[in-house]
């Protein structure tokens, strides 16, 4: 029998306890933020007296580039190409920035777009050849009184060997530093192209991580769940049918197709239904114990990330140990974020064992383990992946955070 009904309706002492840590949360954070604004303050106040002309022009180097690669993290496209060049234009201190690719012009950015119908001409020849073109006035000149640009560069993007694209430079008189200056843009820009293909590679071997994931709804736990639904047809059918019901809502939630991210409500409820039919085979020898902060409930998690983890917990809190096992299922509101917390006593495991599961240097029973930690990092950033504290005998405590709200979270 669990200790608390394994449903949605916390008690509202469990809630309370949760908000009572509110104001200290609160007074921290305050205190964290005046902290802050002193340092923004000190630094900006002492970057006006002793700041040079070249720690300047660095920072708005730096600065441009980040935006920049921000706009390019999911590909050469045409909106992130004109939102790219609106940043690389001032960086290059140029007339105007073109970028293209066998397609056409992708985006121009700055002075005299009549020309690009040129560019989209030239394009090709870069293209083809994978060389810097040059261009002088007698190239760039048109009929145009008021156009003011005498020169152009034209440097090749190169990514995985293969010329994609063309980054141009208008201005009105090049120079040879502006030749280099082109060109390496041009290295950055390729660089940023083989970042979100790696990127989207990387997504595309967790989704299908994902999809072996829920394929694997371990036949062993098919035919548990079914020998004990088929364990109460005489004894209990009433019973029978809610844990069949149950286990009809667990598949269907399982292998239905979701968006990358789920409500954690949505998870907490199907964890429910896993758990009411691993209670009917457990009986006596399962307790859970689950608190969860309302505030949380909205939170957005990826897909079938919590379902792996209370998975472990029961194999490994409970079916590998003697006696009575528990599992602790929690969800924290820390104010910008969320932290989910699965927690058993049972056998535990070698650390060492689970770092080199989580590296994906070792498969074996933590697989789905693993597969969370990757989509976490996928989805907000390495530092939101799991923390697993663990030794044999000592049982397993694995924690992770979701940030409260994300780009991502309505795609």
């Amino acid at each position: 029998m669990t200790t608390l009904p394994l449903s949605l309706r916390w008690s509202q002492a469990a809630v309370a306890e949760l908000g009572a840590q509110a104001p200290v949360v609160v007074a921290v954070a305050v205190v964290a933020v005046a902290l802050v604004l002193v340092l923004v303050a000190v630094a900006l106040r002492s970057r006006g007296r002793i700041a040079s002309p070249e720690s300047t022009a660095t920072y708005r180097t730096l600065h441009a580039a980040s935006t920049a690669a921000r706009h390019l993290r999911h590909g050469l496209t045409p909106d992130a190409a004109a939102r790219a060049a609106r940043d690389l234009r001032p960086l290059l201190g140029v007339d105007a920035v073109a970028i293209g690719d066998a397609g056409g012009v992708l985006a121009w950015e700055g002075e005299a777009d009549h020309h690009r119908a040129d560019f989209a001409e030239q394009v090709g020849v870069v293209l083809s050849s994978g060389r810097t073109m040059r261009l002088d006035e007698r190239r760039v000149s048109c009929d145009d009184p008021d156009c003011l640009l005498r020169a152009a560069i034209l440097a090749p993007v190169v990514s995985d060997h293969r010329v994609v694209a063309v980054l141009a430079s208008y201005h009105r008189g090049s120079t040879s530093d502006l030749v280099r200056a082109t060109e390496a843009v041009a290295v950055w820009i390729a660089a940023q192209i083989d970042i979100a293909e790696l990127g989207r590679e990387r997504g595309r071997v967790v989704e299908a991580e994902l999809r072996a994931l829920r394929a694997q709804i371990s036949p062993h736990f098919i035919y548990n769940s079914l020998a004990a639904i088929a364990s109460f047809v005489r004894t209990d059918p009433d019973r029978a049918r809610e844990l069949l019901l149950d286990f009809a809502d667990f598949t269907r939630y399982s292998f239905r197709r979701t968006r990358p991210l789920t409500p954690l409500a949505d998870e907490l409820v199907n964890i429910e239904r896993y758990l009411v039919l691993e209670e009917a085979r457990f009986g006596d020898r399962m307790q859970v114990h689950l608190r969860v902060a309302p505030e949380v409930l909205g939170v957005r998690v990826p897909s079938f990330a919590i379902q792996p983890l209370v998975e472990n917990a029961v194999q490994h809190g409970i079916e590998a140990a003697t006696g009575v096992g528990t599992i602790r299922i929690e969800a924290h509101d820390m104010g910008t974020e969320a932290e989910i917390v699965i927690e058993d006593d049972g056998a535990g495991a070698d650390p060492e064992r689970i770092r080199a599961v989580l590296a994906g240097d070792e498969a074996g029973d933590h697989v789905g383990m693993a597969n969370v930690d990757a989509r976490l990092r996928q989805t907000f950033g390495d530092e939101y992946g799991l923390t697993v504290e663990t030794a044999v005998g000592a049982g397993t405590k694995v924690c992770f955070r979701v940030p409260k709200f994300h780009p991502d979270a309505d795609e």
